[in-house]
């Protein structure tokens, strides 16, 4: 298992805590996770500082590693106050709209036209993620469609291994879309 965090510097938070850098295995290599590190006990290997276990092998043995992620919406955040009021106000999704102001989004950046491909538009965080699941490859098949016909099979894990989102990824990652369209309209 694998825990996503969002930071605006993850640098900072890994100063504050013992960690372990996860690694991954290539053919003739092996190379530090981007992301992710170990904060509970693993194998380590002396020299390099990492994981002596590759990644996926880790996590299917059981240990639990942390992707401290940056997202530079969050510097933009001036503290708790005014996170909480960006989360808790609605966005203008009809903003949505505009080409010039959805290139500024974080994850939609370049989906724009996509958007624009679907019957009904984006007016809720539900509906963003949603959106968000449909331009992973596993789901493309259902640009187009209705939202309640996306809604019937978009959280299904597909059959052929593709790549996809699980509906809390997606949710978090709609909610942070809201919160960056917020802090983009001057809330």
């Amino acid at each position: 298992m694998d825990i996503d965090i969002d930071s605006a510097n993850r640098e900072h938070i890994l100063k504050l805590i013992k960690n372990t850098p996860a690694s991954i295995h290539r053919e003739r290599e092996t190379v530090k996770h981007n992301t992710g590190v170990y904060v509970n006990p693993v194998p380590l290997d002396p020299e390099s500082g990492m994981c002596t276990l590759d990644h996926k092998v880790a996590e299917d043995i059981g240990y639990v590693k942390l992707d401290f992620l940056n997202v530079n919406v969050y510097e933009r955040v001036q503290d708790n106050n005014h996170l909480e009021r960006l989360l808790n106000t609605e966005p203008d999704w009809s903003r949505l709209a505009d080409r010039s102001f959805v290139e500024n989004i974080i994850h939609i950046n370049n989906h724009h036209d996509t958007m624009q491909k679907m019957p009904e538009p984006v007016n809720s965080i539900p509906r963003m993620a949603m959106m968000l699941s449909v331009i992973r490859p596993a789901k493309r098949h259902l640009i187009g469609l209705s939202w309640k016909t996306v809604a019937e099979t978009v959280w299904q894990k597909p059959t052929d291994g593709s790549y996809y989102f699980k509906h809390a990824h997606a949710v978090g990652y709609a909610t942070l879309v809201a919160v960056n369209m917020n802090l983009d309209c001057g809330v």
